[in-house]
């Protein structure tokens, strides 16, 4: 398969073990210091996607502006309190139809452009769903053919994708990566670097 992969980046959370706002704040340190942990997740995510749909709560105007200045198609989930089901949903809606989804958290800004593009030929080579794998533990982003497109629509509440990954563990794909990355996000301003 050589069609269509669209990224979709939830980043319609409240951050509130951060304190809020956590996606607009600049990391500390390493390549991506002084840029905000949104838009450092969006750029690896574009890099490896033919377009991103980036998902966002309502009056959430410093993040869309962010998003939307990076080139991100935003979209805003109107439930998004109803949990990262409902706004996986929506950004799920918003890309239409394509060959294949990568589905992004934008509270992990480390996650490498190969580890993006790794997941994305697993779809492309066959897989149904393909995730990330460093030493050993499952990470993200992960990825969804076309097939579940369905599934991933009629989510609700805070389960995510998780529930269509568990339902079809056989179809699961673990690509190797040396990435870290795939397993670490920002949940405290400690975790900024």
């Amino acid at each position: 398969m050589n069609g269509r992969i669209v990224g979709v980046l939830l980043a319609a959370g409240r951050g509130q073990r951060f304190g809020g706002g956590k996606l607009v704040v600049p990391l500390a340190a390493g390549p991506n210091a002084g840029v905000a942990v949104g838009v450092a997740a969006y750029r690896s995510l574009r890099a490896g996607v033919d377009e991103v749909v980036a998902v966002v709560r309502p009056a959430d105007a410093p993040l869309v502006a962010s998003l939307a200045g990076e080139g991100a198609r935003v979209v805003v989930a109107a439930r998004a309190d109803d949990g990262m089901g409902a706004s996986l949903a929506a950004g799920i809606a918003a890309a239409g139809v394509a060959d294949g989804f990568i589905v992004a958290l934008a509270d992990m800004p480390w996650v490498t452009t190969a580890t993006i593009r790794a997941v994305v030929e697993a779809l492309r080579g066959g897989a149904s769903i393909a995730a990330p794998r460093y030493r050993g533990r499952r990470g993200h982003p992960v990825g969804f053919a076309a097939a579940h497109r369905r599934e991933l629509l009629a989510l609700s509440g805070d389960i995510g994708a998780r529930a269509i990954v568990d339902a079809h563990v056989d179809a699961l794909r673990l690509v190797d990566v040396d990435d870290a990355g795939t397993l670490a996000d920002v949940d405290v301003p400690g975790d900024l670097g």
